[in-house]
């Protein structure tokens, strides 16, 4: 992608950007519900303009609220969750002081926590059980961490606990837990190797900025995105976890083996579908 290419798509996710944060402050402030639909409508823009297509399997979160857990492979993750239903995320406290990145998380909603604090597991524990007695989906990358792709960390369960504080506040309250695969299969056309996963995978003491260099100049990304049947929570966060890691890790492992599936083409049987990007 040439540098006046990149700068013209650049010029145009800022032109939007310009119209949608301030309309988006105004709908947080005022509860507007176009609030959940602006990021989305963002993170759509920026996969189109930058050639992310996604191929979408399973059925999304449903009209419960939901605690997603998903696997973490890249910055990338974001605007391709982003993208497809409403919902927001928990991140870690430092993302918030990021240059723009740290606005774009707020304006989605996102939940902070600092790791380095022990109260600060109790604390969002008790703000994620609000927005999940509220009906909202909260996606949790349980890894706690972002991972080389190759491979699934142990998901945490600690956080998992919003659940069950949802549960508890509430006697009436239905909390579910559903897995989320990300699994990105393609580059330039061609299927991704261990030696392509530093191009899309963000992990370590990487810096960003090469990073996103690399990305734009690979070319097209096709990512896999699955998401798991659903997890009815009773309580015992430990079990739920282990039983939602075991679904990721099996719809992780399909894609990154095969590496056969082919973007916008419909998928023939039931529950699966081709996200649209506009």
């Amino acid at each position: 992608m040439r540098r006046i290419g990149v700068a013209a798509r650049l010029l145009v996710l800022a032109l939007f950007a310009l119209f949608a944060i301030p309309l988006q402050l105004l709908a947080l402030r005022f509860g507007w519900p176009i609030r959940h639909r602006l990021p989305m409508w963002f993170h759509r823009l920026f996969l189109r303009l930058f050639g992310v297509r996604i191929t979408e399997r399973g059925r999304p979160p449903g009209g419960v609220p939901t605690l997603v857990l998903s696997n973490h492979v890249s910055w990338l993750d974001i605007p391709v969750i982003g993208s497809l239903h409403p919902l927001s995320f928990i991140a870690k406290s430092e993302v918030e002081t990021w240059p723009i990145v740290g606005l774009l998380a707020k304006l989605q909603r996102s939940v902070f926590i600092d790791r380095q604090r022990r109260r600060a597991t109790a604390e969002v524990n008790d703000a994620l059980a609000h927005r999940l007695a509220k009906g909202e989906v909260m996606v949790l990358f349980a890894e706690g961490t972002t991972g080389d792709g190759n491979r699934l960390l142990p998901f945490r369960s600690s956080l998992v606990g919003a659940a069950q504080a949802a549960l508890v506040n509430d006697a009436d309250a239905r909390v579910v837990l559903q897995p989320l695969a990300i699994a990105y299969t393609r580059r330039s056309g061609m299927p991704v190797t261990r030696r392509d996963r530093p191009y899309l995978a963000w992990y370590g003491d990487m810096e960003l900025a090469p990073h996103l260099g690399a990305f734009v100049r690979g070319g097209a990304v096709d990512v896999e995105v699955t998401w798991g049947e659903p997890i009815s929570f009773n309580g015992n966060r430990k079990e739920a976890t282990a039983t939602a890691e075991a679904a990721v890790r099996e719809a992780v492992n399909a894609p990154l083996f095969s590496c056969s599936v082919k973007p916008r083409k419909q998928a023939s049987h039931p529950g699966t579908q081709q996200a649209r990007l506009s």
